[in-house]
């Protein structure tokens, strides 16, 4: 590891005061994921700025009583046992139950889960040269190299790496909103914006600016608790990312639905939704085939590699098999 500068402020003002005069600086908050960046060598930060005294912890119902505003720096593992979550957002409870392992929700955060980057393995070693999420302009290892993990969607020719998070899966699903502070005061990200597609600038995970801070996430009321749905497919049942996963939320109203929210992980660079695929279930009641339509028209214009064609299928299956479920819940 590199010789680095150690802080540690007591407020947002100070943090953002250091995140603008320190070159290389990173917040620090769990450190479940930069440490490990930063002991391959991906991240080589020359100032380390710990915002765990910062508060940011609470969960609690938003200012103006509808909702729920969760702090950037509650752990997950609070937040995904805590009562209003698992009563109001159990679709958040059990994404963040799915991820990681209990050692590492206990110490992992809200915010930092959100900036979370690819566990691509040509992006976290360093010793594949290839890689312009890490070395933009070097080309892209996976596109020709084991991608059996990749994405299937939203990739481009610069990257094919998929957004590991489980969390972030569950809050596009749920709308949230992203509460950041930076230079230039506060502003609220929709969670569908927060992240990007990798376009021409894979480099670029968020559209976080630079020297911003993540303050909270905003929930809005789930209209239906009952038919919401997280599912994970994974190689092994802990410790293990998602090949597929899909978080999704009806609202059922005398067996017709009147609203969809779904979300797919582990096909693209981001939480992946179709509007025009959730339309299609507005004033229907669910049966089989409108779940195996919107299936098609969410994997519309999806490509796969030579070792990832099988998520084509596996997709294609557990968005039905989620709808299904959801649909029938009690």
């Amino acid at each position: 590891m590199n010789n680095f500068a150690y802080v540690r402020p007591n407020d947002v003002d100070s943090a953002l005061a250091l995140i603008r005069s320190r070159p290389k600086a990173r917040f620090l908050a769990g450190g479940t994921n930069l440490l490990d960046l930063w002991k391959m060598g991906v991240e080589q930060p020359q100032t380390v700025i710990d915002i765990s005294r910062l508060g940011l912890t609470d969960i609690a119902a938003r200012p103006d009583g509808t909702g729920l505003r969760i702090g950037a720096l509650a752990r997950n593992s609070d937040v995904a046992g805590h009562p209003l979550v698992v009563s109001q957002y159990p679709v958040l409870s059990r994404a963040l139950l799915s991820g990681a392992s209990p050692q590492l929700r206990n110490a992992a955060t809200m915010g930092g889960n959100l900036m979370q980057r690819t566990r691509c393995p040509y992006f976290y070693d360093p010793a594949f040269p290839s890689c312009n999420k890490r070395n933009p302009g070097s080309g892209c290892g996976a596109l020709n190299g084991y991608n059996r993990n990749h994405a299937i969607l939203g990739h481009s020719d610069q990257c094919i790496a998929t957004n590991p998070s489980d969390m972030n899966v569950a809050l596009a699903a749920l709308e949230a909103q992203i509460r950041v502070i930076g230079p230039d005061g506060e502003r609220v990200i929709p969670m569908g914006e927060f992240h990007r597609l990798p376009e021409d600038h894979p480099e670029l995970d968020t559209t976080l600016q630079p020297n911003e801070l993540i303050t909270a996430i905003d929930l809005p009321p789930m209209a239906d608790t009952k038919h919401a749905v997280y599912l994970k497919v994974r190689d092994r049942s802990l410790y293990a990312f998602a090949l597929v996963s899909v978080a999704a939320c009806l609202a059922i109203e005398n067996g017709v639905i009147g609203s969809a929210r779904i979300a797919l992980g582990g096909v693209a660079h981001k939480p992946w939704r179709v509007p025009e695929a959730e339309a299609l279930m507005r004033g229907v009641t669910p049966d089989r085939s409108i779940c195996e339509r919107v299936a098609d028209r969410l994997l519309q214009g999806a490509y796969a590699y030579r070792y990832n064609r099988f998520k084509l299928t596996l997709a294609h299956r557990s968005i039905v098999r989620a709808l299904t479920v959801a649909a029938a819940a009690s």
